[in-house]
């Protein structure tokens, strides 16, 4: 009896595999529409949101009374517990005014007319002077007009090679002025030096032990600024705010202790600090003095470091004004402490005899042995 070949076709196994799908390709209508989609997801998942900057870093300015004015020809006779309520004060703002200084309202205003002429050099020759890496000292280098038209910069410092420049292309106008400025900054580094002294003294914090060794410059480098003419309130507000954000910037260039500032005929005087930004009105004749970095390092915190910028408003001519940093080698050297021991010659004598007979002593034992 023959097999029909149905049941073995039931029990073969058939190996099949089905073909991948092939792709459809889309018309005109889907393409415009994933087209679409993948337009608007792109646009929300790459979307830069607006961002906002905090106003911190510019606060509303707050109006203070003067800080306080001390008279530095009576410093000496400060008492004590005057002294420690005095150097609190300076504590609170960073910053204070000093009256009857000794030096001349005239010779300061001298300087500074002789200063104002380096701004009226051109412009050719101040990109011959101009700061770099290879030369410290000079003009800041100006980008585009805005800047020029509210404020200019020239660092100073007594150099042989920043007056030999200076000499070649402004000779008989920098030699007057370099020679009046060998003259006032002694007259600086004095003042600076005493009130140093008088804030170390009354402070209720020690003074660190700090030298200096890696700062080649102290107590000789200064800033004169040239400011502008009369602006409005917006002008002056952008400003101070590009001011203050270069002097945050460059506030680790030349590290000091004590900065003074020259400002006289300035109508504000402001004061800006992490806690906030403070203005006040100084008087005429009086030096400026704010505190700096170092000054904050020694003291433990106690004196916080601040920046200053005297303002003129309402002046119909380019005013100028200086800030010298003061910055000594070594604290403990600049400042002589009232408690260093002295040996008179009557004890240095009996020491001498007592060191004598020791030595007698412990040869005889020594020959007894």
């Amino acid at each position: 009896m023959m097999n029909t070949p149905e049941p073995l076709l039931e029990n073969r196994v058939i190996d099949f595999r089905a073909p991948p799908p092939s792709p459809v390709a889309p018309g005109r209508r889907s393409s415009l529409t994933n087209d679409e989609v993948l337009t608007e997801f792109l646009e929300n998942s790459l979307k830069v949101p607006d961002l906002i900057l905090p106003d911190r870093v510019f606060p509303r300015q707050k109006a203070i009374q003067n800080p306080l004015k001390l008279d530095f020809q009576s410093l000496e006779s400060i008492e004590n517990g005057s002294g420690l309520k005095i150097v609190e004060m300076i504590a609170q703002v960073g910053c204070l005014e000093v009256i009857n200084h000794g030096i001349s309202g005239d010779f300061i205003k001298s300087v500074l007319a002789a200063g104002a002429g380096i701004f009226g050099m051109s412009p050719e020759k101040k990109k011959m002077v101009a700061r770099s890496p290879e030369r410290p000292y000079g003009f800041e280098e100006i980008h585009g007009e805005e800047e020029k038209e509210t404020s200019e910069e020239f660092l100073w410092h007594p150099d042989e090679a920043l007056k030999a420049e200076m000499e070649g292309i402004w000779p008989i106008q920098y030699s007057n002025f370099s020679e009046k400025m060998e003259k006032l900054l002694p007259k600086i580094e004095e003042v600076a030096s005493r009130i140093l002294l008088f804030l170390q003294h009354n402070s209720p914090r020690k003074f660190s032990d700090i030298t200096m060794e890696n700062q080649e410059i102290a107590g000789s480098i200064c800033y004169i600024y040239k400011h502008s003419k009369k602006m409005d309130g917006d002008q002056w507000a952008d400003s101070l705010k590009y001011d203050v954000i270069r002097m945050l910037i460059k506030g680790s260039e030349f590290p000091h202790a004590l900065c003074l500032h020259l400002c006289s005929g300035s109508t504000e005087f402001h004061v800006y600090s992490k806690k906030g930004w403070a203005t006040f009105c100084p008087d005429e004749g009086a030096i400026v003095i704010t505190a700096g970095d170092e000054l904050q390092a020694w003291s433990n915190g106690q004196y916080r470091h601040v920046i200053g910028r005297p303002v003129f408003k309402g002046e119909d001519e380019n005013c100028t004004s200086m800030a010298f940093l003061y910055s000594p080698p070594n604290i403990t050297n600049s400042i002589k402490d009232d408690k260093t021991i002295t040996i008179s010659l009557s004890q240095q004598i009996i020491i001498a005899v007592l060191f004598t007979l020791c030595y007698q002593f412990s040869l005889r034992i020594y020959n007894m042995l």
